[in-house]
């Protein structure tokens, strides 16, 4: 699911600098900030891949990629139920 995707043609010295403000945002408090009001958090341990490809005999692409797993929200405590125990749940059961 994407959640952002940006494309367009800029000039060299403008990818640097925003490669260099993406550097900072991580740097600093560990958030990208992307589009009109949204920014992700990135986990202080990430995997990362840098992939350089030749599209054609014209083009190459180079990719910079990196991924983190979101740990799962902790439950509350009047959400967490405790387990029965085996006569507990037979006494639970009405019989038949």
């Amino acid at each position: 699911m994407d959640i952002y995707e940006d494309a367009r043609t800029v000039s060299r010295a403008d990818l640097a600098a925003w490669l260099r403000q993406l550097a900072h945002q991580l740097e600093s408090d560990g958030r990208i900030f992307y589009g009109a009001a949204g920014a992700v958090t990135v986990a202080d341990s990430v995997r990362c891949e840098l992939e350089i490809e030749r599209e054609s005999e014209t083009e190459l692409s180079v990719e910079i990629e990196f991924s983190w797993t979101v740990p799962a929200p902790a439950k509350a405590a009047d959400e967490v139920e405790e387990p029965t125990s085996g006569e507990e749940q037979a006494e639970a059961t009405p019989e038949a």
